[in-house]
């Protein structure tokens, strides 16, 4: 692998994964890419103007100024749909497997002091973590039993390297509500930057379960780490090991990958599991996975950089 392919691995590619993945981030309004797959369905979300929008617990995005989002890669299927906007109720409704097109959520303005604290938390995460800490704090004094509100909590202060206060909101986010797999999925990043891989190992593994098999943050998190583990094993000269880890990293990343459909999270997926491959020296599988992601994001700041990846890989798949 040349350097350059190389360099971008080290920082701007996992900071990226970090700020998308691991924190609540309010992504840009409009039109979710396209994507060939035919089991996948268009809907457009009409509620509140710039309301987050999840399908199944991933966030896919913001309603625009008209209150619409479209989104053009809804599987086959039931789903969850949750809708949140500030000052106003969050609500959920189920998508059903037949129904395209329009879907009406409308919200009602509430004067929850819990959940306007809560929502102020969100707003201030990721200008001014200490505060946004703070506003959980609050929301939570209003509401003790808030286990979204300890889980959001938990994401800050891991983001701010409070570790063990992350891990005793995680407890009180599972106390409130057992079987809660995205805390679980956070329990595993916390024990990961602790250094407690194979304890982070069984919690995103338990998430997972938790999640009756959908938890595409944790599988992203086992990606990451066993990837991590690869490099590591490739560092020391021990290749059949790092061989194997980075087999391991491509098994969890393209099962998140098919959770994620074509929300913004999979932007950065689809680069991990494309530098797996890499690393790999499986130049066909790293185009093909480059090429999946073109397809799904043709418009994106990335997709120039992604071409150019797909053109220095074929030169080194024709030298093979």
């Amino acid at each position: 692998m040349n350097a350059k392919l190389s360099n971008r691995s080290i920082g701007a590619l996992l900071a990226v994964f970090t700020s998308l993945f691991f924190t609540q981030v309010a992504y840009s309004q409009g039109k979710r890419p396209v994507t060939a797959a035919a089991q996948f369905r268009a809907v457009t979300i009409v509620t509140q103007p710039a309301a987050s929008i999840w399908i199944d617990g991933v966030l896919f995005g913001k309603a625009g100024t008209d209150g619409r989002l479209e989104i053009r890669s809804v599987s086959s299927g039931t789903h969850s749909v949750r809708v949140r906007a500030d000052g106003f109720k969050e609500k959920s409704q189920t998508l059903t497997a037949a129904q395209k097109g329009e879907i009406k959520i409308a919200l009602v303005a509430t004067t929850d002091k819990a959940e306007l604290a809560f929502q102020e938390a969100g707003r201030l995460t990721m200008s001014d973590r200490e505060k946004a800490i703070a506003a959980y704090e609050q929301a939570i004094k209003l509401r003790p039993n808030y286990p979204e509100a300890y889980l959001a909590l938990a994401r800050t202060q891991s983001d701010t390297g409070d570790l063990e206060d992350a891990q005793r909101s995680i407890n009180s986010a599972r106390k409130l509500r057992p079987g809660y797999a995205e805390a679980t999925a956070v329990e595993g990043r916390i024990l990961k930057e602790s250094g407690e891989e194979q304890k982070a190992i069984a919690a995103f593994k338990r998430s997972i379960t938790e999640g009756k098999g959908f938890q595409p943050e944790a599988l992203t998190g086992l990606g990451l780490l066993y990837k991590e583990r690869g490099e590591g094993s490739g560092g020391a000269g021990l290749f059949e090991e790092e061989q194997a880890h980075y087999d391991e990293s491509a098994k969890y990343l393209k099962s998140a990958l098919k959770q994620l459909s074509g929300s913004p999270d999979a932007l950065v997926v689809y680069q991990l599991l494309g530098l797996v491959y890499e690393r790999q020296q499986k130049f066909a599988d790293a185009i093909s996975t480059y090429e999946e992601f073109l397809r799904l994001f043709p418009d994106t700041i990335e997709a120039s950089a992604v071409r150019s990846f797909i053109v220095q890989l074929r030169k080194q798949l024709d030298g093979q």
